[in-house]
């Protein structure tokens, strides 16, 4: 079943649960998938790759969001954000725990001979491939530059 089929479900059930917070994400999720989908030169549907990609961007917007307004003292605007984060991410592959990223992370670096900081270009691109949706970016980039040498 297509992410927009899952969505479309998804949104049913949320309605007819009266889940607010559900929605909310829901229709963000619907929303940029429509809007990729209509982008000049896009084609009609996009690849696993791309709506993970979108899924994860949306999780960053909340995150973002949620930090700024914990850093304000608005945890009654921090909340849903944090709820709808957890409604995104049950479209995303399971997440790997930071341990599991360190050693892929030691593991394609090693297999690559990559070794200091000239190679983090290098040494991020093979590293976000192999991770693809299932790591956030940030970590990602902290554990390699802790392997290089940084």
């Amino acid at each position: 079943m297509s992410l927009a089929a899952q969505i479309t479900e998804e949104l049913k059930t949320a309605m007819k649960a009266k889940d607010t917070v559900a929605l909310e994400a829901l229709r963000a999720i619907k929303s940029a998938l429509l809007l990729a989908q209509t982008e000049s030169g896009a084609k009609e549907d996009l690849d696993p790759s791309e709506e993970i990609k979108l899924l994860q961007r949306l999780v960053k917007q909340r995150k973002d969001s949620a930090s700024i307004y914990t850093e304000q003292g608005r945890a009654d605007l921090a909340a849903p954000e944090l709820e709808q984060i957890k409604v995104i991410e049950r479209f995303l592959p399971q997440q790997l725990t930071e341990e599991d990223v360190d050693a892929r992370v030691k593991a394609i670096l090693d297999e690559n001979g990559l070794t200091g900081m000239a190679n983090m270009g290098k040494a991020m691109g093979l590293v976000t491939a192999a991770l693809s949706g299932q790591a956030d970016g940030k970590l990602v980039s902290s554990l390699v530059k802790k392997h290089l040498g940084a």
